[in-house]
């Protein structure tokens, strides 16, 4: 078992927290943390969390990355994925099958407004799982039901019996991050509208996942009628086109995802639509190639496939 620790409270505490659990229990733990080397106080961090991890008598591994933004896709999404293969590349080092992850109540709740903000769907709205599997790796959060706040008050008293004290990092209150300016601009704003708003938040959560695997098992059992490949890249358009309007997009979606490939936005899906029940039932009127990010979405011989 792992804990991903970057010297805040919250993971700083789970790792607290897991110690005695395991200890009691006669399981390993193991405490992992991640140098994004973006601060100058970083290094100093990663000092911290294995003071802590010393101090538990838990071996605590770490790794510097290189932030790839390449691909447009910004510093905090960049982050993120570094993190997660570092995590990953350490725990297969050290035999490590689970990872705990210590996001909780709060976190679940900016991340709804967020979801909410980019207009995401229900798959979107269902925030982040309490498991998830990733790289090989099984992430767990257990703290999804726990309050900043609690975690904050476990920190302090640990702070007075021990006098080891997490770190703040000063990226949680700049606004010019995204989840940052939730935190900083909207949280205050609903907490004096609406007391309690995170907790509403996260159920709502939990029922939008309910709700998306629903809907997973409604397309698996559309897709499997539409007599696909048994690589599931093509399937057959006469078939998709008997289907209900939102059932062909909520097929579409799901076999994108099958494939790991992004999901487009409401308009280009739409679009793809459109040209797909223009075509003559055996796709012989003309051809459609319709790019996708790194692959082709075409029609030949009545059979959607992707290239």
């Amino acid at each position: 078992m792992g804990v991903a620790v970057s010297g805040g409270a919250d993971s700083a505490m789970l790792l607290v927290h897991a110690a005695r659990l395991t200890a009691q229990r006669g399981l390993d733990l193991h405490a992992f943390h991640v140098h994004h080397g973006l601060q100058q106080v970083a290094d100093t961090w990663r000092d911290h969390v294995h003071e802590l991890a010393h101090m538990l008598r838990i071996p605590c591994h770490s790794q510097r990355v290189a932030l790839d933004v390449s691909r447009g896709d910004g510093i905090e999404s960049a982050a993120r994925t570094a993190r997660y293969q570092a995590l990953s590349a350490m725990a297969q080092k050290a035999g490590v099958r689970h990872m705990l992850l210590a996001h909780h109540r709060d976190d679940q709740a900016e991340t709804v407004l967020l979801r909410l903000l980019r207009g995401s769907g229900p798959h979107g709205m269902g925030a982040m799982a309490p498991r998830m599997e990733r790289d090989g790796l099984i992430f767990l959060r257990p703290w999804l039901e726990v309050s900043r706040a609690d975690i904050d008050g476990a920190a302090h008293a640990f702070y007075q019996t021990t006098g080891w004290k997490s770190v703040v990092d000063p990226t949680n209150s700049q606004d010019r991050y995204t989840r940052s300016a939730v935190r900083e601009r909207l949280a205050p704003q609903l907490n004096d509208r609406w007391p309690g708003w995170q907790a509403t938040l996260a159920r709502h959560a939990r029922q939008s996942r309910e709700a998306a695997e629903i809907l997973d098992e409604v397309a698996a059992h559309d897709f499997a009628s539409l007599e696909p490949t048994e690589d599931c890249l093509s399937f057959s358009l006469a078939r998709w086109r008997e289907l209900s309007h939102a059932r062909q997009a909520l097929v579409l979606r799901y076999w994108l995802g099958m494939h790991g490939l992004r999901m487009p936005t409401e308009a280009r899906l739409n679009d793809l639509m459109r040209q797909m029940r223009e075509l003559h039932a055996l796709g012989h009127d003309r051809a459609m190639n319709v790019k996708h990010g790194d692959v082709t979405i075409r029609c030949t011989r009545g059979r959607v496939l992707l290239k």
